[in-house]
């Protein structure tokens, strides 16, 4: 296998085991209340982070930068995943994944950087997604979204606004990546622990399987999906790479109808085909104008040194 086909063959693999994430955080959830789930989840994370961190002893030593930065995200991520988690608990995890795609299109949104505008036949991507939540929510008609569904709707609006401030935070700063991911993940910990210390009685003596499930949470869905996303995305265009990562929501699908037993009225499957071609819409949309946007910058700086 060549090295592009094995990128691209990394870069699909991360976006199965996120996809695969709901239907795992779904059944855990069943066997443990949320908080032990989100407890286990980031220990175990912060556990391996740090072995990965020490491991790599000639590397320079940590920076305030880091931590502040680190402990800040920290937070807005723990935010996204208590919604997530909460969320998926009570929807299906299809629903879930397609859900939270919404992010792809909030996103430019909230990181509006400068005078930068979106072009207006964005939002009819984006209108079309609002149309496909509207879809996946209606059952066998259009009525008031179920709790699940109303907290990833949140969770989207949230997970957006932190991509947005992880982009604003570490841009032109000199942050080692996995550095950053442990003390989030520290943070997540601490914040976590209190909340599902009076259940780790219950998490001690969870089954096999439920274990099986925290760990392929923390290693493989958190752990393993950032260090191979950040050697993927070395190898090949940003526009590769969000195009694979992007069917996110297709495994998601597949996951929880093929291994979960999940099943989609009309409507909403409807609702999936739009979700999914709106967001890819939106991306390709997006990334078009930001290449357009970067080029137009450039052409002053040209200018002036010719």
């Amino acid at each position: 296998m060549n090295v592009a086909r094995r990128t691209d063959a990394v870069l699909l693999l991360v976006a199965l085991v996120w996809g695969s994430s709901y239907l795992a955080a779904k059944t855990a959830t069943a066997a443990l209340p949320v908080t032990v789930v989100l407890f286990a989840r980031y220990a175990i994370s912060a556990l391996a982070c740090g072995a990965l961190v020490s491991a790599r002893r000639r590397d320079r030593s940590w920076t305030r930068a880091e931590v502040r930065v680190g402990s800040l995200l920290g937070i807005t991520q723990a935010a996204v995943l208590v919604l997530e988690t909460y969320g998926v608990a009570h929807t299906s995890a299809a629903n879930a994944g397609l859900i939270i795609s919404l992010t792809i299109v909030l996103t430019p949104l909230l990181d509006r950087v400068g005078s930068r505008r979106l072009p207006p036949v964005f939002f009819l991507a984006a209108g079309l997604c609002v149309i496909a939540v509207g879809l996946l929510t209606a059952g066998t008609g259009l009525h008031t979204p179920r709790l699940g569904d109303a907290l990833m709707l949140a969770a989207a609006v949230v997970r957006a606004g932190h991509v947005a401030l992880v982009g604003r935070l570490t841009a032109g700063r000199r942050l080692h990546p996995m550095r950053l991911t442990t003390v989030q993940t520290a943070v997540g910990s601490a914040l976590f622990l209190p909340a599902a210390a009076p259940h780790l009685t219950d998490l001690a003596h969870s089954g096999a399987v439920t274990w099986a499930q925290l760990v392929y949470l923390a290693l493989f869905c958190s752990v393993f999906a950032f260090i191979a996303q950040t050697w993927a995305v070395q190898g090949t265009s940003a526009s590769r790479a969000s195009l694979l990562l992007g069917t996110e929501p297709i495994w998601a699908v597949a996951v929880g109808i093929g291994l979960g037993g999940e099943r989609f009225t009309l409507w909403a499957t409807l609702g999936a085909v739009l979700m999914v071609a709106g967001t890819y819409w939106g991306q390709t949309i997006e990334r078009a104008h930001r290449t357009v946007t970067a080029r137009t910058a450039e052409e002053p700086s040209l200018a002036a040194a010719s």
